[in-house]
């Protein structure tokens, strides 16, 4: 009897569910409380702290439907500014097998701006589930370089706090670069975590000022004082392009890091039709086949965006009227209201978006 309660549970839940549709279960639980919804995942925000200048660190319970993550991946956070659900992608930068997800995110952009302004807690989040492949190998290496430079700490110190967690037996050397130390991240909870585990070392490089352990960008001559087994080293690298350039050609194919390549789209602008227009601005063009940032951009506006392969989800905006192809499924949508992402989404036909 008793193993046949989870299955009538199961049963009377999917019965309400038909019962109230055509909303579903969840929009009535949102009503009671957020955190109870049972098809999406959400985050509580449970402690809010200010680093640095331009930062800000967040503490979030997640939702029962949260999976879980692993060090070095990124979730899509989701938060309504204005009555529009905004979405971007942030990387934890706890250990994998902590219960709450912390995040710290640079204010740049609007909704990086107000996670910093606006959310305290209590605040209730939107999580994705997580995604990338910026990850420890399952056999973790003997030697390990985690290189990171500003905010690209994040998905960094997540594998560094996992690693001490497991007990990692091997040599680990964290290489942070910031402007000074005032911009430095994370920089007392580096030096306790390296107090706890003997066989990692934290280096901090300032590249504008002294004080550091190092001084100036990256070099060489920095892989050779910090560690000069780097040769023999898996690297992890997160951060300004010129950092991950620079480390990639001192290691080559050791050196993993959070880049993405582009995938390869085609555009018909030949047979392209319509009438794009750019509500708030009020500027107005012909439909050129190209995807919404780049038509946007060619009338001179100047959306906020990020990796411009339909990633990061910085360029969404708000469709309100009209059809648009994502360029990398195929699928055209035509529902008014609705959030898009230029860089991947073609006009088919008149469009309006609210830029």
């Amino acid at each position: 009897m008793t193993a046949l309660i989870p299955r009538r549970v199961r049963s009377l839940a999917s019965l309400a569910e038909a019962l109230l549709t055509p909303h579903g279960m969840d929009r009535y639980l949102e009503l009671v409380d957020p955190m109870l919804v049972r098809r999406e995942i959400r985050g509580l925000v449970t402690a809010v702290r200010k680093q640095t200048p331009g930062t800000v660190t967040l503490t979030v319970r997640p939702s029962r439907a949260w999976p879980g993550f692993t060090a070095g991946q990124y979730v899509r956070l989701q938060v309504e500014i204005d009555g529009v659900r905004r979405t971007r992608c942030y990387s934890p930068c706890g250990s994998q097998y902590d219960g709450e997800l912390e995040f710290t995110v640079k204010e740049q952009g609007l909704v990086s701006g107000h996670l910093n302004r606006a959310l305290g807690a209590g605040s209730v989040v939107g999580l994705s589930i997580p995604d990338g492949t910026f990850t420890l190998p399952a056999t973790r290496p003997d030697r390990v370089l985690l290189v990171s430079g500003g905010s690209g700490v994040t998905p960094v110190l997540a594998m560094a706090r996992t690693l001490v967690d497991e007990g990692h037996t091997g040599e680990i050397v964290f290489l942070h670069y910031s402007n000074g130390p005032a911009d430095a991240l994370y920089r007392t909870e580096l030096a306790e975590l390296a107090a706890r585990h003997p066989g990692l070392r934290v280096v901090h490089a300032y590249t504008h000022t002294g004080g550091g352990d190092l001084r100036g960008f990256f070099s060489p001559e920095h892989l050779e004082r910090v560690a000069p087994w780097y040769r023999d080293a898996e690297a992890f690298v997160c951060g300004p392009k010129p950092l991950m350039d620079a480390v990639r050609e001192q290691l080559g194919e050791r050196v993993h890091t959070e880049e993405f390549t582009p995938p390869a789209l085609t555009f018909d602008t030949a047979n392209a039709e319509g009438q794009v227009r750019f509500k708030r601005s009020g500027r107005e063009c012909a439909n050129s086949g190209k995807p919404l940032l780049e038509q946007a951009e060619e009338a001179g506006l100047s959306p906020e965006h990020g990796c411009r392969m339909g990633i990061c989800f910085s360029c969404t905006q708000l469709k309100t009227a009209g059809r648009v192809r994502n360029a990398k499924t195929g699928e055209i949508s035509g529902e008014e209201d609705e959030e898009i992402q230029l860089c991947i989404s073609v006009p088919v036909g008149d469009v309006e978006i609210d830029a």
